[in-house]
């Protein structure tokens, strides 16, 4: 595209103006792996079907401080006999996937600790994001908007003059980090036995998040006396 020019009576200044937040999280993302292993196929079911409401039932029990559960993927698989004739079945692998999304950082490391201390239970996380109507947003954008303004403030004013007009505001990267998972996470596994006492609450500190927002401004400015 071709970006028109000033004139002598109307010169332009193209500016970008850019912010850089560091805030912290809003939410935090746990993943969590159930797994069974029967000899036979109903086992293997049931033995899923009871860690997986047992698991459910501890998420739900903390209330308002998980704001968002749901299953992922679900899968019964034979395990075939690596030796033996025919399709011979040696065991029956289960598996379901929950993810749980925590507002409520305080209650996080005693319910990571307490999942991954259940029965044939992978805990993956926390990953640390910000809701996508964040304030944090708004913030960014408005803080890259002032500084384009004042950058082509003080352009005009080296001129010894000043900005008469916007021509245009262009939004070339309002953003930060997506509510994906991204950085380090921790892994917790469980063995299949019930422990005698309770684990330790993990102590878990939240991951300051970054907020990137960038902007291209013009403007016109009266005409400098050079």
């Amino acid at each position: 595209m071709t970006v028109p020019h000033g004139t002598p009576d109307a010169p332009r200044i193209a500016v970008r103006g850019e912010a850089h937040l560091e805030v912290d999280p809003e939410i935090a993302r746990l993943g969590i792996t159930i797994a069974s292993r029967g000899k036979d196929r109903r086992t293997a079911l049931d033995d899923l079907t009871r860690r997986n409401a047992h698991a459910l039932a501890l998420l739900k029990s903390y209330g308002d401080a998980v704001e968002h559960l749901e299953t992922g993927s679900f899968s019964i698989t034979p395990e075939l006999k690596e030796h033996g004739r025919g399709e011979r079945v040696h065991a029956h692998h289960g598996r379901v996937h929950i993810t749980a999304e925590l507002t409520d950082f305080t209650a996080l490391g005693e319910l990571t600790t307490r999942l991954a201390d259940q029965e044939l239970t992978t805990v993956d996380g926390p990953w640390w994001a910000l809701r996508r109507d964040s304030p944090a947003y708004r913030e960014a954008r408005r803080q890259a908007v002032r500084e384009a303004v004042q950058r082509a403030k003080e352009y005009a004013e080296a001129l010894g003059t000043s900005l008469t007009a916007l021509l245009e505001l262009a939004d070339i990267g309002a953003e930060g980090p997506e509510p994906r998972f991204v950085g380090k996470a921790a892994r917790a596994r469980s063995m299949a036995y019930e422990a005698d006492t309770a684990a330790t609450p993990l102590d878990l500190e939240p991951q300051r998040q970054h907020v990137h927002a960038q902007v291209d401004a013009r403007f016109t400015m009266a005409p400098p006396r050079l």
